[in-house]
């Protein structure tokens, strides 16, 4: 089984203003009463074989719950729309299509073949409003049609795609401005920090169970190997250091040392400064009660 089609691109980027307008979209939605998913429109531009998605907007949307083959899909606020964002930025053009997912759904191929008919390399990005604790709330696939080896006719299927969570330096200035007024303001930052790393760790260790898994379901024969995933796992093994030499072990023990001594120094400055503070006040009420 092969697909004839040839991604135009590599990866897709995702900016913070596409996710802010779908989660917006989305809780807007719930508000109402409305617990499906929500669909939207795609606007950005390929720059070297990479998809930058940049802006996007809601599409009134609404689907059969036991037949997922009847829905609709306001066409004419889509042209509205887009006639509208057209006349504020024109570079940016129709790229794809999203929705809420979680997952893919049954007639996603239909509506991507009415997305297709505005770009025909359109991309469906399922951005999870609701996502886990851990892991990119982004999922992007293309379109693309198996032909099967036993001569039945061809059939169309969702390939996945990379993705990635990118900004410019507006909006990272933005983005960190957002997240400073959401911050709980009763953690320190040191503890901030410290869950910033355990998250991360988690991340690390989800993204390893992943490797032995598909390592295992290739050994027992389960999953085919491809070699470019096995390339990349190369890469990865390549790159990780060599804990038992002696060199490695003794900069490690170094480097702690000196964090640790920083650690100890900054606990006995306090010591001393709490001390000095103390006499101080001692020194002070003796002289107002002489």
């Amino acid at each position: 089984m092969t697909s004839n089609d040839t991604k135009p691109f590599e990866k897709v980027v995702v900016h913070p203003l596409v996710l802010l307008s779908v989660v917006d979209h989305f809780n807007r939605m719930k508000q109402v009463g409305n617990t499906k998913r929500v669909v939207g429109i795609l606007l950005g531009s390929l720059r070297n074989k990479v998809l930058d998605i940049s802006n996007s907007f809601a599409v009134p949307f609404d689907e059969e719950e036991k037949n997922k083959d009847v829905w609709f899909f306001d066409h004419e606020y889509f042209e509205n729309m887009y006639s509208m964002f057209k006349k504020v930025n024109a570079r940016e053009k129709i790229v794809g299509w999203y929705h809420t997912g979680p997952r893919l759904h049954r007639n996603d191929i239909a509506i991507n073949d009415f997305i297709k008919s505005y770009n025909q390399n359109a991309v469906l990005v399922i951005i999870n409003a609701e996502p886990p604790e851990l892991g990119l709330p982004t999922e992007a696939y293309f379109a693309v049609e198996e032909i099967h080896d036993d001569g039945t006719p061809t059939t169309k299927t969702f390939e996945h795609l990379p993705s990635e969570i990118g900004a410019e330096e507006a909006e990272e200035v933005g983005v960190e401005h957002l997240l400073r007024d959401i911050r709980n303001i009763t953690v320190g930052s040191l503890s901030q920090r410290i869950t910033n790393q355990l998250n991360g760790l988690k991340g690390f260790y989800s993204s390893l169970n992943d490797i032995k898994s598909y390592l295992d379901k290739v050994i027992k024969g389960e999953l085919p190997v491809n070699h470019q995933i096995v390339y990349h796992l190369q890469d990865i093994f390549n790159l990780l250091p060599e804990i038992n030499m002696p060199d490695f072990v003794k900069s490690t023990f170094v480097k702690t040392n000196d964090q640790a001594l920083v650690v100890y120094l900054a606990s006995m400055i306090r010591s001393v400064i709490a001390l000095h503070n103390l006499i101080n006040n001692k020194i002070q009420n003796k002289e107002t009660a002489n």
